[in-house]
């Protein structure tokens, strides 16, 4: 009872509505409906970070680390200095643009895109300590900002199905669907994306977490079971627990030498602005939930949060991981009555206790880890509701946005298609005053980029 009284006293919990055995159920409950990112995450940066002399699943194990330390880190940060009962963790969406557009798409070194991830987190502390928040959400268009989620959802969509089998490449059509009913992985993939979903709708918490360990499962008991053999549906063989994240930690220092600044500049200001938009954003969401907002619609010491968030991306990217940011998943501990900091706390104890798992995260097959992607970028689509498509401004802005992102492989790419498409479309429609100077320059910037890129003269 001492320490209970102490923490509620610290975190002021009852003036806030709450108690103490109110803040850890929904501390708890939020870990759950965010844990995924402890497999989904390590999987994903994977795909691009290689360590010579390790192999693959032990890597994901030296992320898996980087992941849960950068997360409890952050959060911690949330609890203690901003009093807010959200959970923080490398994000999704970002943690595949730092894989599949940055590293293998752009064939940036993984080394360099940590240096990007670690600049852009001390970037994101000088802003928010001067308070320059406000004058960079208004710089981007709004139609951007508010088709951005559903973009990063449709590209994470096209990579869990690609990653399943549920779509494969063709010469002709580039894509198509693949023979699904064929490969007994894809229909693993499958069968557990619709259990999700099934979860997800019935409101259950922790449905992707969930849905990714029963599809694992299902996996090793067909496997032990005797109706595959080892490495068709399972991992062919398990190494030991790699806790060593020597490799990782401070590898963004050989990063920073020797690369293209023009290209860095970029791959930086991406980075940036979906971290920026995704937690301001997610923020706002999940405050409504708790009424933390004031009469005008904002939260209150705002900075504080995006601090965290800050600390967290600059402190993930030393040990290893991509972006760090506040998770919507935060709502569902909301939800519970999690009013404080010390719901936020109780989740950071949750990541560091979950370091002993480690070693099962090698055991997840690549299937059952994808599904997540699926499920996010379903749940990321609410975003397209806010976009008003009877403007042809915002419509143009807003679709090239979502459209250009999984079709070039690049959430950058559809960012820029967004942004440069926004003060085109407003000047033809002679509404020129709604359109900043720093958009045009920044249109201009992002224009000139792209023609020295695609014309081959830059990375």
């Amino acid at each position: 009872m001492g320490l209970a009284n102490s923490l509620g006293e610290y975190f002021d919990v009852e003036s806030h509505g709450s108690d103490v055995r109110t803040e850890i159920v929904a501390g708890i409950t939020t870990f759950l409906a965010m844990s995924y990112i402890i497999v989904v995450n390590p999987f994903i940066l994977a795909e691009a970070i290689t360590i010579p002399g390790y192999e693959f699943i032990e890597v994901v194990q030296m992320i898996a680390i980087a992941t849960i330390l950068a997360s409890a880190l952050a959060t911690a940060v949330m609890a203690l200095y901003a009093n807010r009962p959200f959970g923080l963790a490398p994000g999704m969406g970002l943690n595949a643009f730092f894989a599949f557009s940055v590293v293998l798409g752009l064939g940036i070194p993984w080394q360099t895109a940590l240096a990007a991830v670690f600049v852009e987190g001390v970037l994101f502390m000088a802003l928010t300590a001067v308070g320059a928040r406000e004058y960079v959400i208004n710089l981007f268009p709004e139609p951007v900002k508010f088709a951005v989620g559903a973009g990063i959802g449709v590209f994470l969509l096209f990579i869990g199905f690609q990653e399943i089998g549920i779509i494969v490449a063709d010469e002709a059509t580039l894509v198509s669907l693949g023979n699904v009913a064929s490969s007994p992985a894809s229909i693993l993939g499958t069968l557990g994306i619709v259990l999700t979903l099934l979860l997800w709708a019935r409101g259950v918490t922790g449905s992707i977490i969930i849905g990714v360990v029963s599809t694992a499962v299902a996996g090793w008991t067909l496997t032990l079971g005797g109706v595959f053999d080892r490495g068709v549906i399972t991992p062919e063989t398990l190494p030991s627990a790699q806790y060593d994240i020597t490799p990782l930690v401070g590898a963004f220092v050989d990063g920073l030498s020797g690369v293209d600044p023009l290209t860095f500049t970029f791959v930086l200001f991406t980075f940036f602005f979906v971290d920026f938009f995704d937690t301001a954003g997610t923020l706002i969401g999940v405050s409504q939930f708790g009424d933390f907002l004031d009469e005008e619609g904002e939260l209150p010491d705002m900075d504080k949060p995006l601090m965290a968030d800050a600390i967290g991306t600059t402190f993930g990217a030393i040990v290893g991981t991509s972006t760090v940011t506040t998770f919507i998943e935060s709502s569902t501990g909301v939800e519970e009555g999690g009013r404080t900091g010390l719901t936020a706390l109780v989740i950071a104890a949750c990541f560091l206790a979950s370091l002993v798992l480690i070693p099962v995260v090698a055991a997840v097959p690549n299937y059952a880890s994808f599904l997540a992607l699926v499920v996010v970028g379903i749940m990321m689509f609410q975003g397209v509701a806010d976009v008003d498509w009877s403007n042809p401004a915002w419509a143009v802005s807003g679709a090239l946005t979502i459209v250009v992102m999984p079709l070039a492989y690049s959430i950058a790419d559809g960012l820029a298609a967004g942004i440069v498409s926004y003060p085109v479309m407003k000047a033809a429609m002679g509404e020129y005053d709604d359109v900043q100077l720093g958009q045009w320059v920044l249109a201009a910037v992002i224009l000139g980029y792209y023609v020295l890129q695609t014309g081959g003269y830059i990375l």
